[in-house]
């Protein structure tokens, strides 16, 4: 099946803000580091897209820009401002104000995922409503396939002393949702990516020092956190009849790799092998190569909300290790994917059958705790041919719909009167 080789197209910016907000809009986003990666990396990409794709002038404030660094190198947590890609990077101190022409309120504002933003700026956005200006002030939601999300996206609240507007924006996968990160030229690069062996092998040279991509073998991808159940598949990979390279960024999961093999750890270009399974550690990939990282592999485990998006753009076959919650919430998040996921293709595409899958659907809750049986590795590599034909065709048809930068771009605009 081919591959999408081109998105939507996107409004230019002048078309965009003109009559409405100003032709740059000024856009402060919030967030708040959690589970160290998947919040700024969301909004990360976000403010990225919002500024090179519609023209926004966008203060990103983190509270955690230690963590931010692994995504982006080059930022300086003890900086306070400081700009990259266009962006400009404030830290979020716990001590914000006091309001001044610097940190007051832009046209828009955007809390990432329902972080709290300090009470002295939502003060000042109260005062711009006075004045006849109030901000768009937007909630940016987790991601989730759960079939409320259609009836809450775009809901108000509004501010129970202030009268402040408030904006429900949750990203989904309907029409009836906000979308998701993609940015424009996404396909292309993957596209480029996979079609050229040179590119390919100069990708290995980089990141491992070999000469080319292994030949004869499937690569995997490994991104999770701690995981019970990682052993059993280390050993089930060993006995494959077949031969496996597994990457292993340098992150949560490294120590139980290393661990397996009988090593503290597993650090940055280290490779070791036992039977069919060789694995090679990687550096912790910052954010703009972790793509490559997911177009170089035929099979890719993520974790969290970021790369289980970006997996989702690979269009190859993915398990997803959800981030897990209080009382196995995360399991009900997670069997709603599953469903919406493993539908008949609204394509026309052959479905899956049902023996792949109840084995993705099988390997997931397994991987996930579900129960302490061990994930059955020999299920799911039978699966995989028709499971990379319904990634490539879940890929495009999500690619039909408009991205989440473009839709929360589009709001903006229709807000302000």
């Amino acid at each position: 099946m081919p591959l999408s080789t081109a998105s939507p197209p996107a409004p230019s910016p002048a078309t965009t803000n003109v009559g409405h907000l100003p032709l740059v809009p000024r856009c402060d986003l919030f967030c708040t580091v959690v589970d160290n990666f998947g919040d700024i990396g969301v909004c990360w990409r976000l403010a990225r897209q919002l500024v090179r794709e519609h023209g926004w002038s966008v203060r990103l404030w983190v509270d955690d820009l230690t963590s931010f660094r692994y995504l982006r190198p080059d930022i300086d947590p003890t900086q306070a401002q400081q700009r990259c890609d266009g962006v400009d990077v404030r830290r979020w101190d716990a001590d914000f104000g006091p309001i001044t022409d610097d940190n007051a309120p832009g046209d828009i504002v955007i809390e990432g995922f329902a972080c709290n933003i300090p009470d002295v700026y939502v003060q000042a956005m109260h005062a711009r409503k006075q004045a006849g200006h109030p901000p768009v002030w937007v909630n940016l939601e987790y991601l989730s396939a759960e079939g409320w999300v259609d009836t809450f996206h775009l809901q108000k609240s509004v501010h129970p002393q202030l009268g402040l507007l408030k904006t429900f924006f949750l990203p989904g996968f309907t029409e009836r949702t906000g979308g998701l990160i993609r940015e424009r030229e996404l396909f292309s690069r993957r596209d480029a990516f996979l079609a050229s062996p040179e590119i390919r092998d100069a990708w290995w040279q980089r990141m491992l020092g070999l000469p080319a991509a292994p030949q004869d073998a499937l690569v995997v991808s490994l991104f999770a956190y701690e995981n019970t159940a990682l052993p059993a598949l280390l050993t089930q990979w060993a006995d494959s009849k077949a031969p496996i390279v597994c990457l292993v960024p340098q992150g949560l999961i490294a120590p139980a790799v290393g661990k397996w093999f009988g090593r503290e750890t597993f650090a940055p270009r280290e490779s070791a092998s036992r039977g069919a399974l060789t694995v090679y550690g990687l550096p912790f990939v910052p954010q703009a190569d972790f793509d490559a990282l997911l177009w170089a592999c035929d099979l890719n485990f993520v974790r969290g909300e970021d790369s289980f998006v970006r997996a989702q753009w690979a269009a190859k076959p993915f398990v997803w290790h959800i981030y897990p919650q209080a009382e196995n919430a995360h399991h009900v998040k997670l069997d709603a994917f599953l469903e919406r996921y493993l539908a008949e293709p609204p394509s026309g595409d052959a479905p899956l059958g049902h023996a792949e899958r109840e084995a993705l659907r099988t390997f997931w809750h397994l991987w996930n705790g579900y129960a302490s049986t061990a994930p059955d590795w020999s299920a799911l590599a039978a699966a995989l041919p028709a499971l990379t034909r319904h990634a490539q065709a879940w890929a495009n048809a999500q690619a039909q719909l408009p991205d989440l930068a473009r839709q929360l771009a589009s709001f903006a605009q229709n807000q302000v009167k």
